[in-house]
Protein backbone atom coordinates (compact mmCIF):
# COMPACT_ATOMS: atom_id res chain seq x y z
CA UNK A 1 0.00 0.00 0.00
CA UNK A 2 1.12 3.32 -0.88
CA UNK A 3 -0.72 5.96 1.13
CA UNK A 4 1.20 9.41 0.27
CA UNK A 5 0.33 11.90 -1.67
CA UNK A 6 2.39 11.52 -5.35
CA UNK A 7 4.35 14.10 -6.98
CA UNK A 8 3.80 14.70 -11.01
CA UNK A 9 6.69 12.35 -11.18
CA UNK A 10 5.80 10.15 -9.33
CA UNK A 11 2.19 9.96 -9.82
CA UNK A 12 2.96 9.39 -14.26
CA UNK A 13 5.56 6.55 -12.81
CA UNK A 14 2.47 5.00 -10.95
CA UNK A 15 0.51 5.10 -14.30
CA UNK A 16 3.59 4.23 -16.64
CA UNK A 17 5.27 1.62 -14.65
CA UNK A 18 4.95 -2.33 -13.77
CA UNK A 19 8.33 -2.37 -11.29
CA UNK A 20 7.61 -4.70 -8.51
CA UNK A 21 4.74 -6.68 -9.84
CA UNK A 22 5.46 -9.97 -11.25
CA UNK A 23 5.04 -10.69 -14.76
CA UNK A 24 1.39 -12.29 -16.07
CA UNK A 25 1.98 -15.18 -18.45
CA UNK A 26 1.62 -14.28 -22.14
CA UNK A 27 -2.00 -15.76 -23.47
CA UNK A 28 -2.30 -18.50 -25.90
CA UNK A 29 -4.46 -16.96 -28.75
CA UNK A 30 -3.83 -14.98 -31.72
CA UNK A 31 -2.79 -11.37 -31.53
CA UNK A 32 -1.68 -8.97 -33.10
CA UNK A 33 1.99 -7.58 -32.79
CA UNK A 34 3.43 -4.77 -31.42
CA UNK A 35 0.34 -3.41 -30.14
CA UNK A 36 0.58 0.19 -28.85
CA UNK A 37 0.21 0.83 -25.06
CA UNK A 38 -2.35 2.79 -23.72
CA UNK A 39 -4.89 3.78 -20.66
CA UNK A 40 -8.18 4.37 -20.09
CA UNK A 41 -9.43 6.23 -16.72
CA UNK A 42 -12.13 3.87 -14.59
CA UNK A 43 -14.88 5.50 -12.46
CA UNK A 44 -17.15 4.19 -10.03
CA UNK A 45 -20.74 4.69 -9.76
CA UNK A 46 -21.65 8.67 -9.83
CA UNK A 47 -25.41 9.03 -9.44
CA UNK A 48 -25.32 12.19 -10.57
CA UNK A 49 -28.16 14.58 -8.81
CA UNK A 50 -30.30 18.23 -8.25
CA UNK A 51 -33.42 18.38 -6.52
CA UNK A 52 -34.71 19.76 -9.13
CA UNK A 53 -34.25 16.38 -10.94
CA UNK A 54 -37.11 15.00 -8.63
CA UNK A 55 -41.09 15.24 -8.25
CA UNK A 56 -40.45 14.18 -4.44
CA UNK A 57 -43.96 13.41 -3.43
CA UNK A 58 -44.16 10.86 -6.58
CA UNK A 59 -40.81 9.31 -5.53
CA UNK A 60 -42.29 8.97 -2.06
CA UNK A 61 -44.69 6.63 -3.33
CA UNK A 62 -42.58 4.76 -6.11
CA UNK A 63 -39.71 4.57 -4.24
CA UNK A 64 -39.68 5.72 -0.43
CA UNK A 65 -36.16 3.35 0.03
CA UNK A 66 -34.25 6.09 -2.41
CA UNK A 67 -36.04 9.47 -1.13
CA UNK A 68 -34.04 9.47 2.47
CA UNK A 69 -30.26 9.50 -0.14
CA UNK A 70 -31.57 12.34 -2.60
CA UNK A 71 -29.87 14.96 -0.80
CA UNK A 72 -27.15 13.65 -0.28
CA UNK A 73 -26.43 12.89 -4.00
CA UNK A 74 -27.41 16.34 -4.33
CA UNK A 75 -24.69 17.86 -2.39
CA UNK A 76 -21.99 15.38 -3.35
CA UNK A 77 -22.96 16.34 -7.14
CA UNK A 78 -22.27 19.89 -6.17
CA UNK A 79 -19.25 19.43 -4.28
CA UNK A 80 -17.36 16.44 -5.27
CA UNK A 81 -17.91 15.48 -8.63
CA UNK A 82 -16.26 19.06 -10.18
CA UNK A 83 -12.83 18.57 -8.27
CA UNK A 84 -13.02 14.83 -9.50
CA UNK A 85 -13.92 15.65 -13.03
CA UNK A 86 -11.24 18.42 -12.97
CA UNK A 87 -7.90 15.85 -11.45
CA UNK A 88 -9.02 13.48 -14.57
CA UNK A 89 -9.24 15.97 -16.86
CA UNK A 90 -5.60 16.95 -15.62
CA UNK A 91 -4.70 13.33 -15.28
CA UNK A 92 -5.65 12.42 -19.04
CA UNK A 93 -3.81 15.65 -20.32
CA UNK A 94 -0.64 14.60 -18.27
CA UNK A 95 -0.53 10.48 -19.78
CA UNK A 96 -1.10 12.09 -23.30
CA UNK A 97 2.53 13.68 -23.29
CA UNK A 98 3.72 10.29 -23.26
CA UNK A 99 2.66 7.97 -26.10
CA UNK A 100 3.12 4.81 -23.83
CA UNK A 101 -0.23 5.99 -21.40
CA UNK A 102 -2.19 7.63 -23.99
CA UNK A 103 -5.61 7.87 -22.95
CA UNK A 104 -8.06 6.02 -25.12
CA UNK A 105 -10.87 6.44 -23.05
CA UNK A 106 -13.10 7.03 -20.00
CA UNK A 107 -15.04 4.19 -18.75
CA UNK A 108 -17.80 4.22 -16.07
CA UNK A 109 -19.68 1.34 -14.79
CA UNK A 110 -23.06 2.42 -14.71
CA UNK A 111 -25.20 4.53 -12.26
CA UNK A 112 -24.51 8.06 -14.07
CA UNK A 113 -27.41 9.48 -12.79
CA UNK A 114 -29.19 8.89 -8.97
CA UNK A 115 -32.55 8.08 -11.28
CA UNK A 116 -35.84 8.12 -9.16
CA UNK A 117 -37.23 11.32 -10.57
CA UNK A 118 -41.19 10.81 -10.80
CA UNK A 119 -41.59 11.35 -14.79
CA UNK A 120 -39.98 11.49 -17.94
CA UNK A 121 -39.52 14.87 -18.31
CA UNK A 122 -37.89 15.11 -15.05
CA UNK A 123 -35.81 11.67 -16.31
CA UNK A 124 -34.73 13.10 -19.27
CA UNK A 125 -33.58 16.31 -18.22
CA UNK A 126 -31.36 14.86 -15.03
CA UNK A 127 -29.83 12.55 -18.19
CA UNK A 128 -29.34 16.01 -20.35
CA UNK A 129 -27.81 17.95 -17.32
CA UNK A 130 -25.44 14.82 -16.62
CA UNK A 131 -24.21 14.43 -19.91
CA UNK A 132 -23.91 18.45 -20.04
CA UNK A 133 -21.63 17.66 -17.03
CA UNK A 134 -19.62 15.36 -18.56
CA UNK A 135 -19.29 17.78 -21.94
CA UNK A 136 -18.40 20.95 -19.74
CA UNK A 137 -15.50 18.49 -17.86
CA UNK A 138 -13.76 18.74 -21.33
CA UNK A 139 -11.85 15.09 -21.09
CA UNK A 140 -10.72 14.92 -25.01
CA UNK A 141 -11.61 11.79 -24.87
CA UNK A 142 -14.83 9.52 -25.35
CA UNK A 143 -16.92 8.71 -22.32
CA UNK A 144 -18.40 5.46 -22.00
CA UNK A 145 -20.75 4.01 -19.64
CA UNK A 146 -23.02 0.95 -18.99
CA UNK A 147 -25.79 0.69 -17.74
CA UNK A 148 -26.87 0.96 -14.07
CA UNK A 149 -30.20 0.44 -11.94
CA UNK A 150 -30.18 3.92 -10.90
CA UNK A 151 -29.97 5.27 -14.48
CA UNK A 152 -33.48 3.10 -15.53
CA UNK A 153 -35.17 3.47 -11.77
CA UNK A 154 -38.77 5.41 -11.64
CA UNK A 155 -40.99 6.61 -13.74
CA UNK A 156 -40.38 7.39 -17.44
CA UNK A 157 -36.55 6.71 -16.59
CA UNK A 158 -36.02 3.75 -19.34
CA UNK A 159 -37.58 5.66 -21.93
CA UNK A 160 -35.30 8.85 -20.66
CA UNK A 161 -31.93 6.14 -20.81
CA UNK A 162 -32.95 5.05 -24.64
CA UNK A 163 -33.74 9.03 -25.58
CA UNK A 164 -30.72 10.31 -24.17
CA UNK A 165 -27.99 7.71 -23.15
CA UNK A 166 -28.16 6.03 -26.64
CA UNK A 167 -27.57 9.21 -29.28
CA UNK A 168 -24.68 10.37 -26.52
CA UNK A 169 -23.04 6.71 -26.70
CA UNK A 170 -23.62 6.28 -30.80
CA UNK A 171 -21.71 9.51 -30.75
CA UNK A 172 -18.97 8.72 -28.09
CA UNK A 173 -18.06 4.92 -29.78
CA UNK A 174 -17.29 6.22 -33.05
CA UNK A 175 -14.05 4.73 -34.45
CA UNK A 176 -14.46 2.78 -31.39
CA UNK A 177 -17.18 0.04 -31.42
CA UNK A 178 -16.33 -2.18 -34.63
CA UNK A 179 -19.23 -1.93 -36.83
CA UNK A 180 -19.93 1.57 -36.08
CA UNK A 181 -23.31 3.05 -36.23
CA UNK A 182 -26.44 3.44 -34.09
CA UNK A 183 -26.45 2.04 -30.87
CA UNK A 184 -29.98 1.83 -30.27
CA UNK A 185 -29.68 -1.05 -27.41
CA UNK A 186 -27.75 -1.02 -23.73
CA UNK A 187 -25.50 -4.05 -25.21
CA UNK A 188 -22.21 -3.00 -27.06
CA UNK A 189 -18.73 -3.61 -27.95
CA UNK A 190 -15.54 -1.29 -28.05
CA UNK A 191 -12.00 -2.23 -29.44
CA UNK A 192 -9.30 -0.54 -29.17
CA UNK A 193 -5.76 -2.37 -29.62
CA UNK A 194 -5.28 -5.73 -28.44
CA UNK A 195 -8.34 -5.34 -26.11
CA UNK A 196 -12.25 -5.50 -26.60
CA UNK A 197 -14.79 -4.18 -24.19
CA UNK A 198 -18.42 -6.02 -24.44
CA UNK A 199 -20.93 -3.87 -22.12
CA UNK A 200 -23.45 -6.32 -20.43
CA UNK A 201 -27.22 -4.93 -19.84
CA UNK A 202 -27.97 -6.46 -16.39
CA UNK A 203 -31.54 -4.98 -17.11
CA UNK A 204 -32.20 -7.53 -19.54
CA UNK A 205 -29.85 -10.14 -18.10
CA UNK A 206 -31.10 -13.51 -20.63
CA UNK A 207 -30.75 -11.53 -23.78
CA UNK A 208 -27.29 -9.92 -22.68
CA UNK A 209 -26.14 -13.19 -21.67
CA UNK A 210 -26.82 -14.83 -25.05
CA UNK A 211 -25.43 -12.24 -26.70
CA UNK A 212 -22.51 -12.48 -24.16
CA UNK A 213 -21.72 -15.71 -25.34
CA UNK A 214 -21.33 -14.98 -28.98
CA UNK A 215 -19.59 -11.93 -28.37
CA UNK A 216 -16.99 -14.27 -26.82
CA UNK A 217 -16.81 -17.05 -29.64
CA UNK A 218 -15.64 -14.17 -31.93
CA UNK A 219 -13.65 -12.56 -29.51
CA UNK A 220 -10.07 -12.26 -31.26
CA UNK A 221 -8.82 -9.51 -29.15
CA UNK A 222 -5.53 -10.30 -26.34
CA UNK A 223 -7.59 -9.02 -22.98
CA UNK A 224 -11.53 -9.55 -23.34
CA UNK A 225 -13.29 -7.26 -20.54
CA UNK A 226 -16.58 -7.90 -19.42
CA UNK A 227 -18.37 -4.55 -18.35
CA UNK A 228 -21.26 -4.56 -15.91
CA UNK A 229 -22.72 -2.72 -13.36
CA UNK A 230 -23.76 -5.49 -10.78
CA UNK A 231 -21.00 -7.91 -9.74
CA UNK A 232 -20.03 -11.17 -11.17
CA UNK A 233 -18.40 -12.24 -7.54
CA UNK A 234 -19.91 -11.52 -4.76
CA UNK A 235 -17.33 -9.25 -2.62
CA UNK A 236 -18.21 -7.14 0.96
CA UNK A 237 -21.53 -7.79 2.69
CA UNK A 238 -24.34 -7.92 -0.04
CA UNK A 239 -23.49 -11.07 -1.42
CA UNK A 240 -27.39 -11.62 -3.43
CA UNK A 241 -26.33 -8.00 -5.10
CA UNK A 242 -24.60 -10.22 -7.92
CA UNK A 243 -25.36 -10.89 -11.22
CA UNK A 244 -28.09 -13.57 -11.77
CA UNK A 245 -27.69 -13.90 -7.68
CA UNK A 246 -31.01 -16.01 -7.27
CA UNK A 247 -31.58 -19.38 -7.30
CA UNK A 248 -33.68 -20.02 -10.19
CA UNK A 249 -30.73 -18.01 -12.14
CA UNK A 250 -27.94 -20.17 -10.61
CA UNK A 251 -27.70 -21.74 -14.03
CA UNK A 252 -27.16 -18.97 -15.61
CA UNK A 253 -24.41 -17.35 -13.38
CA UNK A 254 -22.49 -20.76 -13.65
CA UNK A 255 -22.88 -20.30 -17.75
CA UNK A 256 -21.59 -16.47 -17.61
CA UNK A 257 -18.65 -17.52 -15.23
CA UNK A 258 -17.40 -20.83 -17.73
CA UNK A 259 -17.38 -18.64 -20.30
CA UNK A 260 -15.34 -15.70 -18.34
CA UNK A 261 -13.20 -18.91 -17.56
CA UNK A 262 -12.33 -19.87 -20.41
CA UNK A 263 -12.00 -16.75 -22.08
CA UNK A 264 -9.82 -15.31 -19.16
CA UNK A 265 -11.95 -12.13 -18.86
CA UNK A 266 -11.45 -9.45 -16.73
CA UNK A 267 -14.36 -7.96 -15.34
CA UNK A 268 -14.75 -3.91 -14.37
CA UNK A 269 -18.16 -3.68 -12.17
CA UNK A 270 -19.57 -1.33 -9.59
CA UNK A 271 -22.76 -1.00 -7.84
CA UNK A 272 -21.97 -2.31 -4.13
CA UNK A 273 -19.96 1.31 -3.85
CA UNK A 274 -17.23 -0.49 -2.52
CA UNK A 275 -13.12 -1.54 -3.89
CA UNK A 276 -12.43 -5.13 -4.43
CA UNK A 277 -9.78 -7.02 -6.93
CA UNK A 278 -10.58 -10.69 -6.99
CA UNK A 279 -9.83 -13.65 -8.96
CA UNK A 280 -12.20 -16.82 -9.19
CA UNK A 281 -11.76 -20.20 -10.55
CA UNK A 282 -13.94 -22.27 -12.84
CA UNK A 283 -13.98 -25.25 -14.63
CA UNK A 284 -12.93 -23.88 -17.82
CA UNK A 285 -10.13 -21.56 -16.40
CA UNK A 286 -9.99 -18.63 -14.32
CA UNK A 287 -11.14 -14.73 -14.35
CA UNK A 288 -10.32 -11.44 -12.59
CA UNK A 289 -12.83 -8.53 -11.51
CA UNK A 290 -12.47 -5.54 -10.26
CA UNK A 291 -14.82 -3.31 -8.54
CA UNK A 292 -14.77 0.09 -7.48
CA UNK A 293 -17.25 3.18 -6.85
CA UNK A 294 -16.57 7.20 -6.96
CA UNK A 295 -19.59 7.90 -4.76
CA UNK A 296 -17.07 9.84 -2.75
CA UNK A 297 -18.90 12.05 0.18
CA UNK A 298 -15.35 13.93 1.53
CA UNK A 299 -12.30 15.29 -0.10
CA UNK A 300 -10.54 13.65 2.45
CA UNK A 301 -11.32 9.95 2.41
CA UNK A 302 -9.84 7.25 4.82
CA UNK A 303 -10.25 3.15 3.85
CA UNK A 304 -13.20 2.51 6.87
CA UNK A 305 -12.85 -1.01 6.87
CA UNK A 306 -10.22 -3.27 5.01
CA UNK A 307 -9.96 -7.21 3.92
CA UNK A 308 -7.25 -8.72 2.23
CA UNK A 309 -6.27 -12.95 1.44
CA UNK A 310 -8.01 -15.57 1.15
CA UNK A 311 -8.66 -16.38 4.93
CA UNK A 312 -10.88 -13.13 4.59
CA UNK A 313 -12.91 -14.23 2.24
CA UNK A 314 -15.32 -16.16 4.00
CA UNK A 315 -18.76 -16.12 5.68
CA UNK A 316 -17.60 -12.97 8.30
CA UNK A 317 -17.89 -10.49 5.36
CA UNK A 318 -21.27 -9.77 6.29
CA UNK A 319 -20.40 -7.93 9.45
CA UNK A 320 -18.65 -5.23 7.38
CA UNK A 321 -21.80 -3.92 6.76
CA UNK A 322 -23.99 -4.92 10.41
CA UNK A 323 -26.78 -2.47 10.18
CA UNK A 324 -27.60 -4.09 6.07
CA UNK A 325 -30.79 -6.28 6.20
CA UNK A 326 -30.11 -8.33 9.07
CA UNK A 327 -32.85 -10.77 8.22
CA UNK A 328 -30.81 -12.21 5.29
CA UNK A 329 -27.42 -12.79 7.06
CA UNK A 330 -28.04 -16.03 7.45
CA UNK A 331 -28.01 -16.89 3.55
CA UNK A 332 -25.78 -13.82 2.68
CA UNK A 333 -23.22 -16.12 4.87
CA UNK A 334 -24.32 -19.07 2.91
CA UNK A 335 -23.36 -17.46 -0.43
CA UNK A 336 -19.78 -16.49 0.45
CA UNK A 337 -18.79 -19.97 2.01
CA UNK A 338 -20.53 -21.53 -1.22
CA UNK A 339 -18.44 -19.44 -3.46
CA UNK A 340 -15.03 -19.60 -1.23
CA UNK A 341 -13.79 -22.68 -2.88
CA UNK A 342 -13.49 -20.99 -6.13
CA UNK A 343 -11.87 -17.72 -4.61
CA UNK A 344 -8.01 -17.35 -5.53
CA UNK A 345 -7.07 -13.82 -4.07
CA UNK A 346 -9.40 -11.11 -2.98
CA UNK A 347 -8.82 -7.63 -1.54
CA UNK A 348 -11.57 -5.39 -0.28
CA UNK A 349 -11.48 -1.74 1.32
CA UNK A 350 -14.50 0.41 1.90
CA UNK A 351 -13.33 3.12 0.14
CA UNK A 352 -14.38 5.19 -3.18
CA UNK A 353 -12.31 6.64 -5.65
CA UNK A 354 -11.31 6.46 -9.28
CA UNK A 355 -8.61 4.41 -11.13
CA UNK A 356 -5.85 4.63 -14.57
CA UNK A 357 -5.84 1.26 -15.94
CA UNK A 358 -2.78 0.51 -18.35
CA UNK A 359 -2.98 -2.17 -21.04
CA UNK A 360 0.97 -2.80 -22.07
CA UNK A 361 1.09 -6.10 -24.36
CA UNK A 362 0.28 -8.78 -22.19
CA UNK A 363 0.23 -6.81 -18.79
CA UNK A 364 -3.06 -5.08 -17.73
CA UNK A 365 -2.30 -2.79 -14.38
CA UNK A 366 -4.65 -0.71 -12.53
CA UNK A 367 -4.02 2.17 -10.05
CA UNK A 368 -6.50 2.80 -7.91
CA UNK A 369 -6.67 6.41 -6.13
CA UNK A 370 -8.66 7.43 -2.65
CA UNK A 371 -11.06 10.22 -3.11
CA UNK A 372 -10.83 13.07 -5.75
CA UNK A 373 -6.94 12.98 -5.55
CA UNK A 374 -3.65 11.46 -6.68
CA UNK A 375 -3.28 9.14 -3.39
CA UNK A 376 -2.55 6.16 -4.57
CA UNK A 377 -4.36 3.21 -2.75
CA UNK A 378 -3.81 -0.27 -4.41
CA UNK A 379 -1.45 -0.97 -7.73
CA UNK A 380 -3.67 -4.40 -9.56
CA UNK A 381 -1.72 -6.46 -11.47
CA UNK A 382 -5.10 -7.32 -12.67
CA UNK A 383 -3.66 -10.14 -15.61
CA UNK A 384 -1.83 -11.24 -12.83
CA UNK A 385 -4.67 -12.55 -10.69
CA UNK A 386 -5.51 -14.90 -13.89
CA UNK A 387 -2.37 -17.50 -12.46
Amino acid sequence: MNSAPLTRREFLGAATAAAGVAAAPAILRAAPAAQPAFSFVLLGDLHYDRMEHHDMARVKAELPNILSSIPGFCRKTKEILPPLFRTVRETIAELNRDPATRVAFVLQVGDVVEGACGTEELATRQDRDALQFVRNADFGVPFLFVKGNHDISGSGATAAFKNVFHPFLTEQTQGLAPHGGKIDGSRYIVDHANAQWAFFDAYDPTASLEWFEAVAARRTAEHFFLVVHPPVVPYGARSTWTIFSSDKDRPKREKLMEILGAQRGLVLSGHLHRYCALGRQTRRGRFAQFALSSVIYNLDVQPAVERSGLADYNGDLVNVEPKFSPQTAALRRQLFEAEKPGITSFDFADLPGWAIVKVDGPRVQIDMFSGVGRKLYRRVDFTGLLG
